[in-house]
């Protein structure tokens, strides 16, 4: 299907280029490779094989897969269905899988208990047997296990493979306005919230995507690295998929691994993290390590890492930043390619649809700011979600009464049309009045020898707010308090010099899909404790 021509919904999305082109690479995994002819006909017999578990327009179908073919398959099979594929992330373990299966009412869990990097059959060895009792069936990926763990003994088990030989499912179901995806978000201090998706804003989003990113040039051939589950890796993946374009399935997140990739696939694009690529660089020997590639897309998590665009650049991968969150969708925004490595690295960017909106509002006052002035980011455009699932007071909270998402992002407009991300507002600190983003504080201190992580939280006390930073040292190195607060007074405004810096081994974390989260709230109780004594 071109792309002048919108989808609307996934499944004429991947059939409609399968009209035109079936045999055209649709997934390469391994040594396998899937023509968008064998996609449609395999997510047609695996809609099917759902349909004689019971499930039909509207039940849910948990996705707790790796980046293998069954994890598109069976998500076109539940978009021809009408049926929503619950997104669950492959980092999360016993407690978080059941919970998830259990509020999102799920009929079905796939997961791949056999998988070699991912110990699925440990996990579920660790889920309470009567958790999964809702369930009318498990279809599981891969090869079954000898040992069957507890809680899905009792369960009935279909092999992936037998939906596979089904007949193929005559009625199609898919329509705009069905709900095809749900999303968890990676809240730290609560259940993850349930973000539903629309087939049109899916599809439609994909398009524009590849629209505006490029996907359909001759050649073009993405490397999916990052999880499904999330929406950075499933959005990349759906855009490459739009264009009519391969992506290659990149199961592990080993460097070594994904580097063999890179240079037997030769990847015109790719997406990830600052450490990803940082790692790669280190891995791969060369000026030009990576010649197929025109620009990677990146994500900055790592203060550490902040030179590390200009020395991508220097070896010939030039990175741009991005923005996105499961409420509206991955790939939102982009700095674009021809700006400088100053603009480029940061997050945030030129929204990718021409009918996306962004604001900032004084988190304070509520009122709108301009060029340059941080606040509370606010996005509208059709990429946005349908709502919480379950949820309606969330929901409400979280979208204005005119269509825009609160981000609970601090940003500034960027005076090109876009904006420039600069933390997430829980984050902020507000000092003597003033709003600090903490990757200020961050960065002055990792300059400092022998510091290899930083994170920095405010705390009351009876003079006022005042930041404490926790740090990470390098092996065989101590923290001199003292002098690292005297580095920071020398650098930095007063009010932004913290009134303690304490070194701990790791920071307490909670699983997303592109990584993990720092618990945020935890540093402040821990700060708490530490200043008491």
């Amino acid at each position: 299907m071109s792309l002048t021509h919108p989808a609307a919904d996934l499944w004429t999305l991947i059939s409609g280029i399968a009209d035109e082109t079936p045999q055209a690479p649709a997934f390469v995994h391994g040594d396998r490779v899937l023509s968008f002819a064998e996609l449609v006909d395999c997510a047609k017999r695996a809609a099917q094989g759902l349909a004689d578990l019971g499930v039909g327009p509207g039940d849910r179908v948990a996705l707790w897969l790796p980046n293998t073919p069954a994890y598109p398959v069976l998500l076109f099979a539940c978009s021809r269905l009408g049926a929503i594929a619950v997104a669950v992330n492959t980092r999360y373990r016993a407690v978080e899988v059941a919970d998830i299966v259990d509020r999102s009412g799920a009929k079905v869990l796939a997961c791949a208990p056999g998988f070699r990097s991912i110990d699925f059959l440990a996990i579920l060895a660790d889920i309470e047997p009567n958790a999964l009792d809702r369930l009318s069936a498990l279809v599981t990926v891969g090869d079954e296990p000898t040992s069957i763990p507890p809680a899905i003994e009792r369960l009935r088990r279909v092999p992936f493979e037998r939906l596979l030989s089904r007949p193929r499912l005559g009625v199609n179901h898919a329509r705009a306005s069905a709900p095809c995806n749900i999303f968890t978000t990676s809240g730290t201090t609560s259940a993850p919230k349930f973000v539903l998706h629309r087939q049109g804003a899916i599809a439609g989003h994909a398009q524009q995507v590849a629209r505006s990113f490029g996907f359909a040039a001759p050649g073009t051939v993405s490397l999916s690295v990052l999880p499904l589950c999330g929406v950075f890796g499933f959005n990349q993946t759906m855009a490459t998929l739009a264009a009519g374009r391969p992506s290659v399935l990149v199961e592990s997140y080993e460097i070594a691994e994904i580097a063999r990739l890179v240079e037997r696939h030769r990847p015109t694009t790719m997406f990830g993290s600052d450490d990803m690529y940082a790692r790669l660089l280190d891995a791969v020997p060369g000026d030009r390590p990576f010649p197929s590639i025109k620009w990677a897309g990146y994500a900055a998590f790592n203060a550490a890492l902040d030179d590390l665009p200009e020395k991508a650049e220097q070896r010939g991968l030039v990175l741009c930043g991005l923005y996105g969150m499961s409420e509206v969708q991955a790939l939102y925004s982009v700095q674009p390619v021809d700006a400088t490595v100053a603009r480029r690295k940061k997050g945030g960017g030129v929204p990718t649809s021409p009918l996306a909106h962004i604001r900032v509002r004084d988190p304070d006052n509520g009122e709108l700011l301009g060029v340059g002035q941080p606040g509370a980011l606010e996005c509208a455009g059709p990429s946005l979600m349908a709502g919480y699932y379950g949820n309606d007071k969330a929901t409400a909270e979280t979208v204005t009464a005119d269509g825009y998402v609160r981000t609970g992002d601090l940003a500034e407009l960027d005076g090109h049309g876009g904006f420039t991300f600069l933390s997430r507002m829980g984050d902020v600190l507000r000092l003597s009045g003033f709003l600090v983003n903490p990757l200020e504080i961050e960065t002055h201190l990792q300059k400092l020898p022998g510091i290899t992580g930083c994170q920095t939280i405010a705390v009351a006390r009876p003079d006022g707010v005042r930041a404490v930073s926790f740090v990470i040292l390098a092996p065989g190195t101590s923290l001199d308090e003292a002098a690292a607060i005297a580095h920071c007074k020398r650098g930095l405004a007063n009010y932004k010099v913290p009134l303690r810096i304490f070194a701990i081994d790791d920071f307490p974390k909670t699983p997303s899909p592109n990584g993990f989260k720092i618990q945020r709230n935890r540093l402040r109780d821990m700060a708490l404790e530490r200043l008491k004594s």
